[in-house]
């Protein structure tokens, strides 16, 4: 039978077997995951198109980067957008 450690003198700890996760929280969003750097000659649906397989898609892509981009038809070779998932 395995032996759990003891946990009752762990700064913070509430003298059970095992310390208490009920307060983390998940660390996903729907922007995490990869990058791109834009090249010449690249637009939204190009890369959508590249990265989801259509390129009516742009708009997710628009959306998740609206922090730089301020108008989808003018990015820039060295920007680098966030694919979300």
């Amino acid at each position: 039978m395995k032996k759990f450690p003891d946990f009752t003198n762990v700064q913070g700890g509430t003298g059970k077997d095992a310390p208490d996760f009920s307060n983390v929280q998940g660390g996903s969003s729907s922007t995490a995951g990869r990058t791109y750097t834009v090249v010449s000659g690249d637009s939204l649906s190009k890369i959508a198109q590249r990265e989801y397989g259509h390129a009516n898609l742009w708009n997710r892509i628009y959306e998740a980067n609206r922090d730089i981009l301020k108008d989808p038809d003018k990015i820039f070779p060295g920007q680098v957008l966030k694919i979300p998932a």
